[in-house]
């Protein structure tokens, strides 16, 4: 896969091409906005864009203090539900119900949690496991994968129980936790495979992208074609640990790359990066899957991968399969959320995944998102999806590697990016039923399957 040469090598590797995408549904979560010991207050909650909502969960957090106890984005009525700890002082509710979210009343408090997961770290550290706070059941969603058996499933119930009733709950997943990593087109490095979640501008000023930790420690040197000459090198990367991500240098300092996710026929031009909210509806592209949806089910997961734990990443209902790692996790209208890590299952049975977050591998590498413009660019409200879609004139870099599977598609000598995005001549706008594969269709309309 050799790269169109443009005036100053422009968009070297597009985000999330692929060879053939399929239209997925956007799938809006069955978040209860309305439970059990809800505050039924005089005020309405305000309708808020996911964008808005997490800003405001950011707000409430400080505001209310140990009272506050997490919160979701309820899609279906746009709505943010801050959960509180009931106390003495009723002005906790009154001042979340004012600064317009949906509040209710829980039992356990973010330090409760907080020390039940310090629990099952130092006595459940099992491969195969991972756990993640669920704001929505006000508990830890606990999850073992096909892996865990007989003692280890034994050890891993009992420290459930011993947190005590109501804290905790455990989930059974049909496949193994794994990181996506695999032998094949994308981003190549020897045997090795992956995709690349947004291209960004390092602290020295240089165009870079980020992917994967997992993908960075495999390899220091990464091609744009299997067998092909490097076309950038590892600066940092981190895995496992505090992380999963890396943050990948274009060798060629004249490399221009655009803000924005190549969907293959079209692009979702990237504004700015932005924290992840339980409810949140996002979109993962990957090399080897492309195009698929879901909503965040659980922040400050911890994974345990059988290359060691993992701490601080989104979980979430996405599918990916192997090569699918470090792929671009963002919202509709253009916001970058996360880069992929691993999970089980796959895109025919389905899984969970879990995403590094794009905000804090940022402040880690010292990189900011854009590259033309960056900061500048011009998604804002009414980027991304549908017939709004598109870089725009101000779009900054973001859009990462992902670049398509093979010579036949994304960002070739057929295909190019940044003006002349798409996916190659060889790559059609179809799916196999014929329905069409634009962000539009999928996020307006609902069309097709995976």
């Amino acid at each position: 896969m050799s790269h169109k040469r443009i005036p100053k090598r422009k968009a070297a590797i597009a985000a999330g091409s692929v060879v053939a995408l399929g239209a997925a549904a956007i799938l809006l979560p069955n978040a209860n906005a309305s439970q059990d010991g809800a505050s039924d207050d005089a005020a309405a909650p305000k309708t808020l864009k996911s964008a808005d909502a997490s800003d405001l969960a950011s707000q409430l957090a400080g505001m209310l203090g140990d009272a506050f106890a997490g919160s979701y984005y309820d899609a279906e009525s746009q709505q943010l539900v801050v959960n509180v700890i009931p106390g003495d002082n009723n002005n906790v509710v009154v001042q979340a119900t004012k600064a317009g979210a949906k509040v209710r009343e829980v039992e356990n408090s973010l330090s409760e949690l907080a020390s039940g997961a310090q629990t099952l770290k130092s006595e459940a550290t099992i491969p195969g496991t991972a756990w993640a706070v669920d704001p929505r059941t006000n508990k830890i969603l606990v999850t073992a994968d096909s892996t865990v058996t007989g003692d280890k499933w034994d050890t891993l119930e009992s420290t459930v129980d011993s947190l005590g009733s109501g804290m905790a709950t455990i989930k059974k997943s049909a496949g193994t936790f794994k990181t996506f990593l695999s032998g094949g087109d994308a981003i190549f490095a020897g045997g090795a495979r992956c995709s690349a979640g947004f291209n960004v501008t390092a602290g020295d000023g240089t165009p870079a992208f980020l992917t994967a930790g997992h993908c960075g420690v495999a390899a220091e040197q990464w091609s744009d074609a299997e067998g092909g000459q490097p076309i950038a090198t590892v600066d940092q990367a981190t895995f496992p640990g505090d992380g999963d991500f890396a943050l990948v240098k274009y060798d060629d300092p004249a490399t221009e790359a655009p803000s924005e996710v190549n969907l293959g026929d079209q692009t979702v031009a990237i504004s700015q990066a932005a924290d992840a909210e339980v409810g949140l509806q996002v979109l993962r592209m990957g090399s080897t899957t492309g195009l698929n949806d879901g909503q965040v089910l659980g922040l400050d997961a911890t994974v345990n991968y059988p290359e060691g734990t993992v701490t601080g990443l989104i979980q979430t209902d996405v599918c990916a399969e192997p090569g699918d790692s470090g792929g671009s996790l963002f919202t509709q209208d253009g916001l970058a959320i996360g880069l992929t890590s691993g999970g089980s299952g796959d895109c025919t049975a389905g899984g969970e995944t879990f995403f590094q977050p794009v905000t804090t591998a940022l402040a880690a590498v010292g990189a900011t998102l854009g590259g033309d413009a960056a900061g500048g660019a011009g998604a804002g409200d009414e980027a991304g999806a549908g017939d709004e879609a598109g870089a725009g004139d101000d779009a900054g870099a973001g859009a990462g590697e992902e670049a398509g599977a093979g010579e036949e598609a994304g960002a070739g000598e057929e295909a190019g990016a940044g003006e002349e995005a798409g996916a190659g001549e060889e790559v059609g706008n179809g799916n196999a039923d014929g329905t069409g594969n634009g962000l539009g269709e999928i996020v307006g309309n609902g069309v097709g399957n995976n």
